[in-house]
């Protein structure tokens, strides 16, 4: 059901609220909150209004849950958590969860194994019955008080913990931090192990292989056993006659001793090849186990696989019957606006049973006269040139300063979606093939430059004499560059190794910008810009993406460095999780969530910025971001306030003599007058809808401009055969260019293997314009921009860059 549907429901009222947790207000249940156990709000098992508020929008009502009575009281008794048990996990033990606003917090058992954090009713239930699970690889730890703390996995999961003591609580948190810590390793280590494939067949293959294997090396133990029987009878026939002969009796006993040995080297034979003959009959019987468990899984898989297309495909009929609902009253009333609603839906209802969806809910019609009308010619490919487009070159020749402020419209394309997305759980959507469909005209390394959007704040720290107002200003920056995500739900193309991004506005904004895609397998792409305003910014990322069935959770890793000439001031951060919501069903939206800590290296100053998830029982504004900026004592100096999609502001916290003689900080009421808007979000362009709700930056990136290297992101074909409308040609290119990039780096393969053998030195890929080196400061190997870019732009020498398109 759709967010959209269900923002009527009641909520729960401030009087249950603050009946909860002995006076104060319970903590509020985040994306779901608990696991499929626990009944109530909040709960995979639960059933009603409450329930169905947690699936859709946020709808907080007065009052709601106050009738249902007083709420109860935390359960007392039993340890809040104890050391590792037997079962060979991490930790394992107590804690009290909270489930939901009537029943509070609850006593679950707690287990905490290989990064990830699992709960169970009673130890009893970990037999058969897990209630909830949370990955601690993407999971933020947040301590509340002295016993509480939350685990968040970026509003998918929230878990809302308490101990038993302050004792206790410290000891879970430190052993989630230690998971945690071991989990981000082992997935970076995974990410590094290539394409993934689907094995299932070549394992059985392999099995039965091994099985007549073993068989045949039973039988040969069987025929070596046979013979080691006859010659052995022989032998003790050989010693009988020996000892009626008339020997000496030192003879006669040597002679029963070999006897006895031949004897028991017969006995040992044949109980080895028995014990041989028991294992080869025990894997043929397990095997025979592990493929049927294996074949119900897959039957399992089919029929899930069936269930939710079934019920992506239901969804998609009834919000096309709602559109129609609210469209046809609005027509004028007469034949001719009902009959071309009806042909449109007959269409569409046509295409359903071909079990096709369309990439964004809204049916958008291209102007014929804007000239990129999608014709028979051009999906033929027969006579079409994928060179660039002439009229943007001739456009910038013109003119070099004018900057575009249109694209061709995104046609309305359809497209199998679950024929895709069923193969993508769970698994790195970098290593997946995508068609062109799923993006947007920009490759990453242009949604990277993007960050610069508003480079006035930093021109604007750049000027401030005080280090922790400059922090503010960076902090508005680092903010701002999620402005733009939250309507682009298509994702960018991911670059080819060696692909380069230059944006050149040294006369205009006084800045220029190089990237360069330097990894291609985890993603990462290094970034520098300088600005003769006074201030460098370089960064290195690599995007790790996990599709968990019906959400998306994109985790940028790497660190951004700010510095500013004047003074020195060396600024650090990363990055938050994003999560893209409703991939299959219903309407696709984002949201940011986790914290950012910005650290001034030279002072010690820092800035806390807190990316709120999305609640559907809070009554905080949607998107919300807050932040503190403190000395290198930890005094509060700013506070900052806004939201990641509109606009930051900040005030400078005044101590003030609180209620027992102590210094307090300004009341937020207070400090309305004193607030400073630092950064507010610049309006889309006309049409941006049509446009993949590009910026009015964005829109400029991909325009062609001369002299830049061969390499660029702007000369890629399928990106420019794809912002034309020509999507059919757009994805046969692509799938061009990735089997060139195989090539290459089958062949680097090759290379070094051939290396090895030789035992010759062999150098590893390198990037072209950037060194990967220990940072100075973080003490991160990172790559750091090496100069002589813009010189060989400016003599035009580009012998150095590789052919990749």
């Amino acid at each position: 059901m759709a967010a959209t549907e269900l923002r009527g429901v009641v909520g729960p009222g401030p009087a249950a609220i603050a009946a909860l947790g002995g006076g104060g207000a319970g903590p509020p249940v985040v994306g779901g909150g608990g696991g499929r156990g626990d009944a109530g709000p909040g709960s995979g098992a639960a059933s009603g209004t409450v329930v169905a508020a947690a699936a859709g929008g946020p709808g907080p009502g007065a009052g709601g849950v106050a009738a249902a009575g007083p709420a109860p009281a935390p359960p007392t008794g039993g340890s809040g958590g104890s050391g590792a048990g037997g079962s060979g996990s991490a930790r394992e033990g107590w804690l009290f969860k909270w489930t939901n606003y009537i029943k509070g917090y609850q006593r679950r058992w707690f287990v905490l194994s290989n990064g990830l954090l699992s709960y169970y009713r009673s130890k009893a239930e970990m037999r058969h019955t897990c209630r909830g699970t949370i990955n601690l690889a993407t999971a933020n730890i947040t301590v509340e008080d002295s016993c509480n703390f939350i685990i968040s996995n970026g509003g998918a999961q929230t878990y809302h913990l308490k101990a038993s003591s302050e004792v206790e609580r410290q000891r879970w948190v430190t052993a989630l931090e230690l998971a945690k810590a071991k989990a981000v390793k082992m997935l970076a280590e995974s990410d590094e192990s290539g394409d993934e494939e689907s094995v299932s067949q070549t394992d059985k293959t392999e099995l039965q292989n091994t099985l007549r294997t073993l068989s045949s090396k039973v039988e040969d133990l069987s025929t070596c056993n046979d013979l080691i029987a006859k010659h052995g009878t022989a032998l003790q026939r050989s010693l009988s006659e020996l000892e009626s002969l008339k020997l000496p009796a030192e003879s006669n006993e040597k002679i029963k001793q070999v006897n006895e040995r031949a004897t028991l080297f017969r006995i040992t034979s044949n109980a080895m090849i028995n014990a041989c003959r028991d294992f080869l009959m025990l894997a043929q019987t397990h095997s025979k186990k592990w493929q049927k468990s294996l074949q119900y899984e897959r039957d399992q898989r089919i029929r899930l696989e069936e269930t939710l297309e079934q019920l992506a495909k239901q969804h998609n009929h009834l919000e096309r019957a709602f559109r129609g609902a609210t469209v046809l009253p609005a027509n004028t009333p007469g034949n001719v606006g009902s009959d071309q609603c009806c042909s449109g839906k007959g269409d569409m209802s046509d295409e359903d049973d071909e079990n096709e969806f369309f990439d964004a809910p809204e049916i958008i019609t291209m102007p014929e006269n804007l000239g990129h009308k999608r014709t028979g010619s051009n999906i033929s490919g027969a006579s079409s040139d994928i060179s660039l487009d002439e009229q943007y070159k001739h456009q910038l020749e013109e003119t070099k300063k004018e900057k575009r402020t249109r694209i061709p419209y995104k046609p309305n394309y359809s497209l199998n979606l679950w024929s895709i997305m069923k193969n993508c759980i769970g698994k790195e959507l970098s290593k997946i093939p995508m068609p062109v469909n799923f993006n947007e005209p920009l490759s990453m390394l242009q949604r990277l430059t993007e960050d610069l959007e508003y480079h006035e704040l930093l021109d604007r720290a750049a000027k401030c004499e005080n280090s922790l107002e400059q922090l503010c200003y960076v902090a508005a920056f680092t903010v701002s560059s999620y402005s733009t995500t939250v309507f682009r739900t298509s994702k960018p193309f991911n670059p080819l190794l060696g692909e380069t991004f230059e944006l050149d506005r040294l006369e205009e904004n006084g800045y220029r910008s190089l990237c360069e895609q330097v990894s291609h397998h985890p993603p990462a792409a290094a970034h520098h810009a300088e600005s003769k305003n006074g201030w460098t910014l370089r960064q290195e990322i690599k995007i790790t993406s996990k599709f968990r069935g019906k959400y998306l959770s994109i985790m940028p890793l790497g660190t951004i460095h700010c510095i500013f000439h004047a003074t020195g001031h060396h600024y650090t951060w990363k990055k938050v999780t994003t999560t893209v919501h409703n991939i299959i069903v219903g309407k696709l939206w984002i949201d940011q969530s986790g914290e950012i800590d910005i650290v001034n290296h030279k002072t010690g100053d820092k800035c806390n910025l807190k990316f709120v998830p999305y609640s559907y029982f809070s009554r905080d504004v949607a998107r919300k971001v807050t932040g503190e900026v403190t000395d290198p004592s930890g005094k509060v100096h700013f506070a900052l306030l806004g939201t990641w999609d509109e606009k930051m502001e900040c005030f400078k916290v005044q101590p003030v003599i609180g209620e027992n003689g102590g210094d307090a900080r300004q009341r937020g009421h207070e400090a309305e007058e004193s607030r400073v808007m630092l950064w507010k979000r610049n309006p889309l362009p006309k049409n941006a809808e049509n446009m993949y709700y590009f910026s009015e930056l964005a829109l400029t990136l991909n325009a062609w401009e001369s002299g830049t290297a061969p390499t660029d992101s702007r000369l890629r074909p399928d990106q420019r055969l794809m912002e034309n409308g020509r999507w059919d040609e757009a994805n046969a290119e692509k799938q061009r260019l990735e089997e060139k990039q195989r090539l290459s780096r089958k062949k680097r393969e090759a290379e070094a293997m051939k290396a090895t053998e030789d035992g010759t030195p062999y150098d590893p890929y390198k990037a072209l314009w950037f060194e990967r080196k220990k940072d100075p400061v973080t003490k991160e190997l990172t790559h750091i921009y090496r100069g002589e870019y813009w010189e060989c732009k400016e003599k035009q020498d580009w012998s150095s860059c590789p052919d990749i398109f």
